[in-house]
């Protein structure tokens, strides 16, 4: 009696162990459609590569990246958002694929300019307490066209923003910058 006993619950080991690791590999492919759906479609991670936005974010800084808003609702002046190069970077060397991240200063419809070290936002100055220095060139006034955005980096004297390149189409825009993860000591909204 014994004996059958013992191979009864030598049979059913095996057998609970391999549901064990049924179990664990569902939770695993589970949890990466769900890393993938959120990366997708909610938020993503992003490194600061460049100066561009200094001192508003340093190179190295690692960001979340939320992308749900913009189905929502239009970006507005004053946003940083991340974004693939139009055409015109394109066209000039930059792969499609590189996210690059600047300060929306025009939204459609608005004027942009700069002169006398300051940016003008339908003719009044902006007040930009997070800029690095004035900016040094003059820029003539644009309107901004339809369904484009006009943006610059923070670090206005060394930015590749749209004073060189133009406007920024809204379907360029992954999502807007919303919290810094690194490094820990500037943890937090940006």
């Amino acid at each position: 009696m014994k004996t059958q006993e013992n191979d009864t619950q030598q049979a059913a080991a095996p057998s609970k162990g391999w549901r064990g690791w049924q179990e664990n590999l569902i939770l695993i492919a589970i949890a990466l459609i769900l890393a993938l759906f959120i990366r997708t479609f909610i938020a993503e991670p992003r490194y600061i590569p460049s100066e561009s936005m200094y001192p508003t974010l340093y190179e190295g800084d690692r960001l979340v990246v939320e992308k749900v808003t913009y189905h929502f609702e239009q970006p507005k002046t004053g946003d940083i958002v991340v974004f693939q190069p139009p055409l015109e970077l394109q066209k000039r060397g930059y792969d499609k694929d590189q996210a690059f991240i600047k300060r929306i200063i025009g939204v459609p419809g608005e004027i942009i300019s700069v002169s006398n070290g300051r940016v003008y936002l339908n003719g009044e100055p902006l007040q930009e307490d997070y800029i690095a220095e004035p900016p040094s060139q003059p820029f003539p006034p644009v309107r901004v066209p339809e369904n484009q955005f006009f943006v610059m980096g923070d670090n206005r004297n060394n930015s590749n923003d749209s004073r060189y390149w133009g406007y920024l189409p809204k379907e360029n825009i992954i999502g807007r910058a919303i919290f810094r993860f690194w490094p820990f000591d500037r943890l937090g909204g940006v």
